[in-house]
């Protein structure tokens, strides 16, 4: 405790706080995401402690993906992929007057789920390091493997898009220097490729750049904001479903833990869940129920904790947020893993420290600032998207200062825009250019090993960890190829009966 309290000073608690703010406005912005805005911070904080940037980018973090609810209730556009679900109830309530209760319900619930994660992720990071800690090189390229396998399933229906993805942005990071060798590797002599793709103009130009081409694309959607009517909403109310809030804050947490997964699946898995629970709802699911803005929101909120195990004790991110935050620790120097607490103890008790303090900020915006925030939904594109625009070239040239990472940001962009527009999702790519490099070096590695024991299969294939990762990650590609998954299901179906 005292170390927690230790980095909780004023100036920590401000950085927390505007990032907070920024969250606010980010997530509530039709076209501007969450994941956009972390991805301007690294190239913003990249000079700045580590301490200070972290508080920051929890602040946007945790603040940002409870905001997508705002537009969701009160224009029917989601303000963040993990906000769809709100708009099923969140919308329908406000056409009835009730867009007062709805945010309020919005906001205690992300408040809670928020919690939950964050008390997850203090309570079990550190014992899940301790089994990291037995994995061999073999075990992490399969964990990362079965990650990008698990994110190819459930971020699009197509899952031969998923890996596309996944392919590509395994190219992206072979760009530059072997790694063990120290030759050239998909430079096709350019110089500035020699030292490999920056990150930051990267993320800016997939997450920035593309939703600025996206929104310019969608410029004639239509945004009717119902009015807000400030009503009296009691606390014990709202407090109804919080034993079934606890329930779908552990989907959420569980959910985000596993690699690509994120809110959005969560949110649709805990709305079902709650469906099947709540038999006689005071207002049918899909006309205004309190239960399923309780869900959603509390589930994509609790994903923020969940997400955040696997990157800090496996340095596997557990959604697009999570490896732009897994770019700023290697940015700073630190290094995510098994170790991790153990050698940086103050970072970590960062990340809790500044999380819990945007939790707070999350219920005061929400209760107080979100409210009158509709007017800010409203902001004309022909003056948000050349200033959004405008930060994407900058942060991606104060980088390294050099020109050639502004045209890498604009060619990402263009291809983070098509890739949106044939529905190629763009967060298997981010994934797999983030683990491409620790998945080559920990391959060869375990393959060097492997090559001078008496028996290489064995010694590669033999740990029981490496068993059980082989397995999960057989799975879950033969149950999505198409011609192995009527068979997979059966299987599957014979074993449960």
């Amino acid at each position: 405790m005292p170390d927690v309290l230790s980095v909780v000073d004023m100036r920590f608690i401000l950085m927390v706080l505007a990032g907070s703010v920024a969250g606010l406005f980010v997530g509530a912005i039709p076209g501007l995401s969450v994941s956009m805005a972390t991805a301007l911070l690294v190239s913003v904080t990249y000079t700045w402690e580590h301490s200070d940037a972290l508080a920051m980018i929890m602040g946007v973090y945790v603040v940002g993906v409870f905001s997508g609810a705002v537009s969701a209730i009160l224009i029917n556009i989601p303000g963040a992929p993990s906000s769809v679900v709100t708009t099923l109830d969140g919308y329908p309530m406000s056409k009835k007057g009730q867009a007062y209760k709805a945010l309020y319900i919005a906001t205690i619930y992300s408040f809670t789920g928020s919690l939950f994660g964050l008390l997850a992720l203090g309570l079990l990071a550190t014992p899940v390091s301790r089994i990291a800690l037995k994995f061999t090189k073999m075990d992490y390229f399969l964990l990362a493997l079965f990650g990008l396998a698990t994110v190819g399933s459930v971020s699009t229906k197509n899952y031969a898009k998923g890996l596309i993805s996944v392919m590509v942005g395994l190219v992206i990071s072979m760009v530059g220097l072997d790694p063990l060798m120290g030759t050239r590797r998909l430079t096709f002599g350019v110089q500035n490729l020699t030292g490999g793709i920056s990150t930051v103009p990267a993320l800016v130009g997939f997450f920035g750049f593309a939703e600025v081409l996206s929104v310019i694309y969608n410029r004639n959607q239509e945004q009717n904001v119902l009015t807000m009517v400030r009503g009296k909403v009691s606390l014990k109310e709202a407090l109804r479903h919080w034993k079934l809030s606890l329930y779908t804050s552990t989907i959420g947490m569980l959910v985000g833990a596993l690699p690509g997964a994120g809110g959005p699946v969560a949110s649709f898995i805990a709305y079902n869940e709650a469906k099947r629970l709540v038999k006689e709802p005071e207002v049918p699911f899909g006309e205004g129920a309190a239960e399923g803005i309780m869900a959603s929101e509390s589930s994509n909120n609790a994903c923020i904790g969940g997400a955040l195990i696997p990157m800090l004790t496996l340095a596997v991110p557990g959604d697009a947020v999570t490896a732009i935050i897994l770019s700023v620790f290697y940015v700073h120097g630190l290094q995510p893993g098994p170790m991790f607490i153990r050698q940086n103890p103050e970072a970590f008790h960062s990340i809790l420290a500044a999380g819990f303090i945007a939790c707070f900020a999350l219920l005061v915006l929400g209760l107080l600032a979100a409210p009158r925030i509709c007017k800010v939904i409203t902001v004309p594109k022909n003056i948000m998207i050349p200033v959004v625009a405008s930060l994407c070239v900058i942060g991606s040239f104060a980088c390294n200062n050099r020109l050639f990472d502004v045209a890498l940001m604009f060619l990402f962009g263009l291809t983070g825009f098509l890739m949106r527009r044939f529905d190629y999702p763009v967060a298997p790519l981010i994934l797999a250019m983030v683990l491409g490099k620790m998945m080559d070096s920990n391959f060869r590695q375990a393959v060097s090993l492997a090559s001078s024991a008496e028996n290489p299969l064995k010694s590669m294939f033999g740990h029981p960890l490496t068993v059980v990762l082989s397995i999960c990650t057989a799975v879950v590609l033969l149950s999505n190829i198409p011609w192995t998954k009527k068979w997979m299901e059966c299987l599957l179906g014979k074993v449960k009966k």
